[in-house]
């Protein structure tokens, strides 16, 4: 009897057996009735040219190795035909090398088998799974149950299942010199669940009800680890979730597990964790559990293109829930231990915190939606962070296939010319009235989708009758040579499928789906012009940056000849200056007009060049009221990307923006920051200012903002590399770690990673840093509050200061400096 399941992609691997052709293809998948285990057997393939099989035939005889060779109906980008070579998954690489010491070039050859099963059935994410012969297996000690399927039939589903999370967060003693880290807790959250697993080894506090304050004890760490893999099987969660949670709390409790030398079995069905170093990046790990993924709430938010001044859990808490961790600071560590030793309540209470304020931040802000509908309609597994390439062969490779063509090797394509970049428009520096912003919308997409450009439509196109001069039915023209199929391509149809189903997914009210979705068609442009990604050629790229320069002029010049002017355009928008008062709704009224004429006016330009309709939309996007727009330091053009303006909120309520100013970038002080953002939105709104600059330079040289005084900048690379010209965040981190290993601490920075907060005093860039220990406090000089004047507000003041016509020095107090 057939049985079927709608069912959820979990987890996918492959192994071989000596001696078999096949390999065996193993996907945990997520249905309604419980979890399973699909395994099913399958040989890899990749491919050569026809006219080498006879030879790579008799390699394989000679060698002994189980491979099979069939003509197929596709071709490289070059038009030669090419055969499949059909092998264990783990012979492809060995395979590849032993051709090409033959001059033989292999292609595909680094797709991993369970991928292409998958994207061949352009299944992505979700399936619909068809059987006849099932198993019911027990995981671990009768635990946990999942159901075990072979000879399976799949097609593509549409299933978004409820999956089970878990929370899980660990607390662990900051280590001295010397000494191993000590595992203190393990704070688990999920759906009816909240427990901390606590060790009593390192001196835990007693309490009077552990089992109200959802407190279970463990003698030993083992112990506790031993147990932990049983709770995990019991709860049996989907995915577990954390802050950091693969890089610090997974990474040490592999550690721990190692050192009591007990498996660490979080697999589904009882198999170990397996944990490596990631060879592209070493200082990161990865993780995969059967059954299981692990999502890092840093990395998925990442991937959901929020971006935060800090992404420390207490600081996106703030920010999204405005609630916080119940330590904070950087005594915190101290703070842990010591309610370890002497409140157990408040350190449960603590960890605890700390997973519910994970779950929160994942259900706020739909994180668990946008990581199913990523793999919807990418079928990226869920753990798969960034991976933009491998969501966009993921979709083109199948259609590409299926239109007869093989995929290039990286480095094959055309590299002879730089791609440029988007265009930036030079400036009009500035205080301006009424400044409207037009923007295109998903401008690159629809360049892609208007001008045909794709790997394979370029192909085709260049093969067309080359008597051919002009563009006609047949093909449109690109750049640095390129000619573009009309018809024959795969890019523009796939764009206006992803474009429809943002479309209704807005529509539907599904944010995360089309959060999703604009992410993957933003990423295209990027996928083309990464030499990480085998169709990497500077004629695609560049007839995509090259045709939107093109688009922002002649845009540009068009609105100019209407009697207003562009003061900036920035990639696919345009800043346009009306040169005149209006009011909101006058200025709405333009702004809409603009748009309207300006698209017709695009649609009949590119029906007349060449041929084709036009995918571009401009949109009216705001209006400013006041705008400014300031100059390249020390010069008088305009800067790029850097602008303030005040805009009408939703609400009615007068609003200031900015964009790239100091007051929105991490790298300046709260005190520049907050000075420059009273300082415009006084001078928008035509408040007096004057007396307030100078009060604040008072209170600063009273020591009353020296909370207001940290710089705050990550290190890129370990402390010793720092030799020459040594920034002031690097000194700070050299000064903080050596007064650590005096007192007897590990270092922080010396590999390099991690931020530093630190100030400028007397004696230099000193960290701002009060230690794990109360008895031990980095001892601070006193700020160097000319520094702060000269280097934080001077800046700021003299840009708008420019067009305002004040004077710097008698507002900030330094007009005397002048004459000392």
């Amino acid at each position: 009897m057939n049985r079927r399941s709608q069912a959820f992609l979990l987890t996918s691997s492959w192994t071989d057996q000596p001696g078999e052709q096949d390999s065996e293809l193993t996907f945990w998948w997520h249905s309604p009735t419980g979890s399973i285990k699909q395994t099913l057997r399958q040989p890899a393939v990749c491919f050569i040219a026809e006219s080498e099989q006879q030879r790579a035939a008799a390699m394989a005889s000679t060698l002994g190795w189980p491979i099979q060779f069939r003509a197929l109906a596709l071709k490289s980008f070059d038009q030669t035909a090419v055969c499949g070579c059909y092998l264990p998954a783990s012979y492809l690489y060995r395979w590849r090398d032993l051709l090409a010491e033959q001059g033989i070039v292999c292609r595909e050859v680094d797709i991993r088998p369970t991928d292409r099963y998958l994207m061949e059935r352009f299944v992505y994410g979700a399936a619909e799974l068809q059987w006849q012969q099932e198993t019911a297996v027990a995981a671990v000690d009768d635990i946990s149950e999942h159901l075990l399927i072979q000879q399976t039939r799949m097609k593509p589903g549409d299933y978004r299942p409820q999956l089970r999370w878990l929370s899980l967060d660990i607390e662990t003693s900051i280590p001295r010199q010397g000494e191993s880290v000590k595992l203190y807790s393990v704070g688990l959250v999920a759906e009816n669940f909240r427990q901390v697993l606590l060790v009593n080894e390192h001196g835990a506090a007693q309490a009077a009800n552990d089992t109200a304050l959802d407190i279970r004890r463990f003698a030993t760490e083992a112990d506790l680890l031993a147990e932990l893999n049983l709770l995990l099987a019991r709860l049996d969660p989907d995915a577990i979730i954390g802050w950091n949670l693969i890089q610090f709390d997974i990474d040490v409790l592999v550690q721990l597990y190692r050192q009591h030398r007990i498996t660490m079995t979080w697999g589904r069905d009882g198999s170990r964790l397996k944990w490596r170093r990631r060879r592209d990046m070493p200082d990161r790990v990865s993780v995969q559990m059967a059954g299981r993924v692990a999502l890092d709430g840093i990395e998925l938010l990442r991937a959901a293109s929020f971006q935060f001044e800090s992404f420390s859990l207490n600081f996106v808490s703030e920010q999204l829930l405005g609630d916080s961790k119940l330590l904070t600071g950087s005594q915190r560590g101290h703070d842990i231990q010591r309610l370890y030793e002497t409140d157990i309540a408040s350190f449960a209470a603590y960890n605890l915190q700390d997973c519910d304020l994970v779950w929160r931040i994942f259900a706020e802000v739909k994180l668990f939606e946008f990581a199913i509908e990523r793999s919807l309609m990418t079928g990226l597994a869920l753990d798969r962070m960034g991976g933009s390439v491998a969501a966009f062969e993921n979709l083109y490779l199948p259609r590409l296939h299926r239109a007869g063509y093989i995929a290039p090797n990286m480095g094959e394509g055309y590299k002879a010319e730089k791609s440029p970049g988007g265009y930036v428009m030079d400036s009009r520096p500035g205080l301006f009235e009424h400044v409207l912003v037009l923007d295109f919308k998903s401008l690159y997409p629809s360049i892609i989708r208007t001008f045909k450009i794709d790997p394979m439509g370029l192909i085709e196109g260049l093969t067309t009758d080359a008597a051919e001069t002009l563009p006609n039915d047949h093909w449109v023209p690109g750049f640095f040579g390129a000619r573009f199929h009309q018809q024959r391509h795969v890019l523009p149809d796939l764009i206006r499928m992803l474009g429809q189903r943002r479309d209704q997914a807005k529509r539907q009210g599904n944010k995360p789906l089309a959060q999703a979705i604009k992410v993957i068609m933003a990423s295209c442009y990027g996928v083309l012009g990464s030499e990480g990604c085998r169709f990497h050629d500077t004629r695609l790229s560049a007839s995509i940056t090259k045709r939107s320069h093109e688009i922002i002029l002649a845009s540009s010049e068009w609105i100019a000849s209407q009697g207003y002017e562009v003061i900036y355009g920035d990639t696919d928008s345009v800043f346009v200056w009306l040169r005149k008062s209006v009011s909101d709704d006058e200025a709405d009224q333009i702004g809409q007009q603009l748009v309207r004429n300006l698209n017709l006016w695009w649609q009949q330009q590119l029906q007349h060049r060449f041929n084709i309709e036009s995918f571009l939309e401009m949109e009216y996007e705001t209006h400013y009221r006041r705008f400014f727009m300031p100059s390249i330091r020390g010069a008088e053009t305009g800067s790029k990307k850097r602008y303030a303006g005040l805009i009408t909120n939703a609400d009615g309520q007068p609003e200031m923006v900015f964009k790239g100013l100091e007051a929105v970038r991490s790298d300046w002080t709260p005190l520049a920051r907050l000075f420059q953002q009273q300082l415009y939105e006084k001078i928008f709104l035509q408040q007096p200012y004057a007396d307030w600059v100078r009060g604040l330079v008072k209170q600063l040289l009273n020591g009353e903002l020296d909370d207001q005084l940290s710089y705050r900048k990550r290190l890129r690379q370990p402390l010793h590399l720092y030799q020459r010209n040594v920034p002031p965040h690097a000194r700070a981190a050299m000064k903080l770690d050596f007064w650590r290993q005096q007192n007897g601490l590990l270092p922080m920075y010396r590999n390099g990673r991690g931020v530093i907060e630190y100030r400028i005093t007397a004696a230099g860039p000193e960290p701002l840093y009060d230690g794990e220990d109360s008895d031990l406090q980095y001892p601070l000089a006193a700020p160097d509050y000319q520094h702060y004047i000269d280097k934080q507000l001077r800046p700021l003041a003299e840009a708008i200061f420019h067009f305002t016509g004040d004077d710097v020095d008698d507002l900030l107090g330094t007009q005397a400096s002048l004459f000392g």
